[in-house]
């Protein structure tokens, strides 16, 4: 890579990539878009496991000179390209997390080099295909959201070519994440997102404030942007498409890739989901927010009493109570205790009340009708 990046440099895309065999396509993808008024880099970091094996060493070194012979031909004023790598990454943190890490932490050092804090870093994967207007629509949205930390990009996972019960899987899959992000929305989280690892981007400056990209070897993704909400407004770029692959895969535990693979195996059934009558459940809490604040132990007993059974017993089981004495004496007014309620009562909090509503409340159902029941509620 060259000493200093272009003094106009605004956004840079940070692709991970381990033995990815369509990662020009994504090149490709990106090469036909309308170049924005700031220069672009794409870093492809190529990494592996430093005890991979000799096929995937290989196969990464061939996918090197690929794209060295690709790019030689394929740069263009204000918009480079460049490969990183192969990076061996220690065993015990190699995954997509700690790769997306090493590759955002490069976009960073470029901006610092030419003491641009509030360059955007773009997270892409290797298998996914990016719309013309993808570079645009991105530098729009951060000029005129200059206050935002971060944003999620739409996306649209691919179907050509797909057998029926892999499309059918994938179609599941997609209604099921609507469905679970309107249903938090209903139930009145102000932060749900979709975290989608190659459909977010984040300022230079927020991803030094949230402390850089996490070491996990999945859902690197979610655990960031969780995180992100925390310091700023995560906004949302509906005006150009991300479209990731919707191959099998068993290299991550969790995510498409795996969800996809468990579905054709009939160990996973997408056509259920969570109960609409849960995050009904967690609406009747959440209503009740401003009520908690400085509230007194039997003030609190009494909300208790009147909430769902499902959530009274998870705040007990939950031990909630000691993490609101604390918000309660860190919070000078209804309004901080409001927005600070959210940091304790997160997406990993509602994730684990869930759980815990199905395990001994509810049983799962199904997902068509669970949709129908939230478009019900939402659209009277």
């Amino acid at each position: 890579m060259p000493q200093k990046p272009d003094s106009g440099l605004g956004i840079v895309v940070v692709i991970p990539c381990l033995r990815e065999p369509a990662v020009l396509n994504t090149l490709r993808s990106l090469e036909r878009c309308i170049l924005p008024e700031m220069a672009v880099e794409v870093l492809v970091l190529i990494n592996h496991s430093e005890v991979a094996s000799e096929a995937t060493q290989s196969f990464n070194q061939k996918t090197r000179t690929e794209l060295d012979v690709w790019i030689g031909k394929n740069c263009k004023s204000k918009l480079s390209f460049f490969a990183i790598g192969p990076v061996e990454l220690r065993k015990k943190w190699a995954g997509a997390g700690l790769a997306r890490k090493k590759g955002m932490d490069e976009a960073l050092l470029r901006f610092n080099a030419i003491g641009k804090n509030d360059g955007i870093i773009v997270s892409l994967d290797a298998d996914t295909l990016v719309e013309p207007n993808y570079l645009v629509e991105i530098e729009n949205h951060f000029r005129n959201n200059p206050k935002e930390v971060g944003a999620t990009i739409s996306f649209s996972h691919q179907t050509e070519n797909l057998e029926s019960k892999q499309l059918q899987g994938i179609e599941l899959y997609e209604k099921y994440l609507g469905y679970y992000k309107r249903a938090l929305d209903y139930a009145g989280y102000p932060f749900s997102m979709f975290t989608v690892g190659s459909a977010f981007a984040v300022t230079a400056q927020a991803y030094v404030k949230r402390g850089g990209m996490n070491r996990r070897q999945a859902g690197e993704d979610f655990y960031f942007l969780q995180n992100l909400v925390q310091i700023g407004r995560v906004g949302e770029i509906l005006t150009t498409t991300v479209q990731p692959s919707a191959r099998l895969s068993d290299r991550v535990p969790f995510g498409t890739g795996p969800i996809l693979q468990k579905w054709l195996a009939g160990e996973e059934d997408l056509t259920s989901t969570y109960n609409f009558d849960a995050f009904s459940d967690l609406k009747a809490f959440f209503d009740r927010v401003a009520d908690l604040y400085l509230i007194d132990e039997s003030g609190y007993q009494k909300i208790i009493s009147e909430l769902p059974k499902s959530v009274a017993a998870f705040l007990t089981e939950d031990v909630f109570d000691e993490d609101l004495a604390e918000l309660n004496a860190n919070c000078a007014s209804v309004g901080m205790f409001q927005k600070r309620f959210f940091q304790k009562f997160n997406a990993f909090r509602i994730l684990k009340f869930l759980n815990f509503a199905h395990a001994g409340f509810y049983e799962k159902a199904n997902l068509e009708e669970q949709c129908e029941k939230l478009d019900a509620e939402t659209n009277h």
